[in-house]
């Protein structure tokens, strides 16, 4: 119905004669906002022309070009397709030919760890103490322009790990920092800066939009690169049904510095292949399956696999001590359902040394969340970084007046993880993590985590166990 309407609408509006000059956009000459079509002209120069016989008659405009780019602007609408440039997970931006369109938001995320329960043998420097902290206090520009381009700068406002820096505040971290040009013929995706190594899902997937306070254990600095300095290109097919990256990185620039002056950079290479065979009702029924491999030229040929329980503090109840060797080669396998508002994730990784020390490492996890207010999780088959979940939105905001009274969206999780360091007399670590997500709307959401890791007798304090509550308030913009 749209489809004729639309067109009949169109023709009926050239015929109607003069439109009033102040409905024409045209003020601004550097306004990228979309214009009416200038028909008017053209029938007001048939008028001049009625008045003054010798005058040659504009040209007719060309209605059946405006139609069918009318047509076409219809189709796509109707098939939700968006510009790959943009986010899949944002609202649709203008994006200007000649210039930038910038929006700036920022990152507040509030923690706070209680140590319920702790095994006499834990020690460490800090050792296990309840804290908090601002775990993250960020923020960010990202634009789009240019046709096809796109950038993002995202700098820290909180202090380094104190374990890393004895406790003192160091210099702003920069995260995010790269740039994008979309759509090249073949190519798809060209990215440059610092960024994601494209490398698993539970990584790529932004911290906002995960359903626990931190990634599993084998994940974040275990066996997935953090965000490093190099390029990537993303690509997919016409229906994002496949997805395929590979990237080129120096291997673990610090974040603070982001400077190395050595003869020796490293290398990272990775790679990513994904398929979602189902995709349906929108995006509540998903099935997603991936494959990855990370090769990692280690930088000063000294590897160490190490793990806290899932907090951003304290012992590290896990550790590799160095490995010499040259460097290591992980493989990764992914698989992900959204079964409406029930969603299954896990991952495995498999680690082997290269030129040097000989032995293996890996790990797993899976987890399941429920919302019970009816909602799914958000999965972008082409998102920011490839295949990822997005922010899950609330079906009701939450609401305290009377007359609009909403609990917004509840959200029930449990995930089992491990580390395995056997092949180096290390031990193993295990954890039962479960708890419960509170989304007052889309940016805004209260966090809640019992975390319960038990390790090996090979490991730093042997065979022990803990208890931790894990509460965040977490909003951005």
């Amino acid at each position: 119905m749209i489809r004729i309407a639309c067109p009949l609408l169109l023709a009926l509006l050239c015929s109607l004669g003069p439109w009033p000059r102040n409905l024409v956009r045209g003020d601004d000459a550097g306004s990228d906002t979309a214009r009416l079509p200038t028909v008017p002209a053209a029938v007001e120069t048939d008028s001049a022309t009625a008045k003054y016989p010798d005058a040659e008659p504009a040209p007719a405009p060309d209605t059946e070009k405006m139609l069918a780019d009318l047509q076409k602007r219809l189709e796509h609408l109707e098939q939700g397709k968006v510009p790959a440039s943009a986010s899949s997970s944002s609202p649709a931006r203008d994006i200007p030919t000649d210039r930038w369109n910038v929006r700036l938001g920022g990152h507040v995320q509030l923690d706070y760890i209680n140590w319920a329960a702790a095994d006499p043998a834990i020690g460490g420097n800090p050792g296990p103490q309840d804290y908090f902290e601002f775990r993250r206090l960020r923020l960010v520009a990202d634009g789009v322009g240019y046709e096809s381009c796109d950038f993002r700068l995202q700098m820290t406002l909180e202090p380094e790990t104190v374990g890393e820096s004895l406790g003192k505040a160091t210099s702003p971290d920069v995260k995010d920092a790269y740039f994008s040009v979309n759509e090249i013929p073949g190519l798809g995706r060209f990215r440059i800066g610092n960024f994601f190594v494209p490398f698993g899902l539970e990584q790529v997937t932004n911290d906002t939009n995960n359903v626990f306070l931190e990634r599993s254990i084998p994940t974040q600095g275990i066996f997935t690169a953090d965000r490093e300095v190099g390029v990537a290109l993303y690509n997919s097919t016409d229906d994002q049904s496949i997805s395929w990256t590979t990237g080129a990185f120096f291997d673990g620039i610090n974040d603070t510095l982001k400077e190395r002056i050595d003869d020796n950079q490293g290398l990272r290479l990775s790679g990513r292949l994904t398929w979602t065979p189902i995709f349906e009702n929108d995006g509540s029924t998903v099935l997603h399956t991936g494959v990855g491999l990370l090769y990692t030229e280690d930088q000063d040929d000294s590897i160490r696999f190490r793990a806290r329980p899932q907090i951003h503090e304290g012992p590290r109840l896990l550790d590799s001590g160095t490995l010499s060797a040259d460097g290591f080669t992980v493989g990764n396998l992914e698989l992900a359902a959204v079964m409406g508002s029930v969603t299954l994730q896990s991952e495995a990784y498999l680690a082997t040394l290269n030129g040097g020390q000989p032995g293996s490492a890996g790990g797993w996890y899976a987890h399941a969340s429920w919302f019970v207010t009816g909602e799914h999780r958000i999965y972008e088959r082409f998102g920011q970084h490839g295949p990822q979940f997005g922010r899950n939105k609330p079906s009701r905001n939450l609401s305290v007046r009377s007359e609009t009274l909403a609990p917004g969206a509840v959200e029930l999780k449990s995930r089992y993880s491990t580390l395995l360091l056997d092949q180096f007399d290390r031990g193993a670590y295990h954890d039962v993590t479960t708890g419960v997500n509170w989304y007052w709307n889309d940016r805004t959401r209260l966090m809640f985590d019992w975390i319960h890791p038990v390790t090996s007798q090979d490991a730093v304090f042997g065979g022990v166990t803990a208890d931790l509550l894990a509460l965040r308030f977490d909003f951005n913009w």
